[in-house]
């Protein structure tokens, strides 16, 4: 499981191999601090999924599902780096006194540090047309997908802009390419990509691919910029923690569980290697 089978198992498919077999791409949902549960499915996947590796066109996502994505694709080495940060990052929201809206915290500065210290030198080379970033127009709030980033820096700005909550991280948009942005959670949380299957995975319970499991006897579903949640109890007390981080023991869990969920969408795939 060393750092070099990762890499290797995230070249990309050669031309032959994607003739003869179905693309597969992988798209992880806005999610906020639960981001840590695409992280655990994440390991998941370039520990026991080569067959879907294999196979893997592109990675797409919204907020902390772009950020797991942009990981996926530039550096897949360092996951462990990125749970790490995202633990610090939570303990640091959970020690302010109105967690990320408190006065003086500069919530995007602290995102950015952790996307800077991650990020390969070559990532915008790595990411173009094999990440899509979903991201929302702060005047017109209409959505686009970003897959095209002419240098890092201009790839940091995307993943910027889509995890910028106005308010929450802060008051004034993220500017990408001369224009103003914010979190493309708005407006699509869980991009399709058009060419191949997307396997989706969210932290919430809902119909996507690697999901927790709904355990109540109601399976309402409401669509929240197109990804499909169960309405439930278990999935407000998520998205609550998903912007006000729970303790390092519980997103442990969630990372955990994110991980278990992804195995188990592999077995019944017949993918597990």
């Amino acid at each position: 499981m060393g750092s070099f089978q990762w890499s290797c198992s995230l070249r990309a498919p050669s031309v032959a191999t994607v003739l003869t077999m179905t693309v597969l791409n992988l798209s992880f949902a806005a999610c906020g601090f639960l981001g840590i549960y695409h992280l655990g499915a994440a390991g998941a996947f370039l520990r026991h999924g080569n067959k879907l590796l294999g196979s893997l066109g592109a990675c797409a996502g919204a907020s902390a599902g772009a950020l797991v994505a942009a990981v996926m694709i530039t550096a897949p080495d360092k996951l462990e780096e990125c749970k790490d940060f995202t633990y610090r990052f939570a303990q640091s929201v959970r020690e302010q006194q109105f967690g990320a809206m408190t006065p003086g915290y500069n919530f995007m500065l602290t995102l950015r540090e952790g996307i800077e210290e991650i990020l390969p030198g070559d990532a915008h080379s790595l990411a173009t047309e094999r990440l899509h970033v979903s991201i929302t127009h702060s005047r017109s709030g209409r959505n686009h997908i970003v897959s095209r980033f002419t240098s890092r820096e201009e790839l940091v700005k995307a993943l910027l802009a889509s995890s910028f909550v106005p308010v929450y991280a802060g008051l004034k948009p993220v500017e990408f390419r001369g224009q103003k942005w914010i979190d493309g959670g708005f407006t699509d949380s869980l991009p399709i990509l058009p060419v191949g299957r997307t396997i989706t995975v969210s932290p919430f319970a809902g119909l996507q691919d690697v999901c927790p499991v709904h355990r109540g006897r109601f399976h309402t579903q409401l669509k929240l910029a197109n990804m499909n949640v169960t309405l439930s109890v278990e999935n407000i007390k998520r998205l609550n923690r998903a912007l006000f981080p729970p303790s390092t023991s519980t997103m442990h869990f969630f990372c955990e569980q994110g991980f278990d969920d992804a195995v188990r969408f592999l077995r019944r795939e017949a993918w597990m290697s």
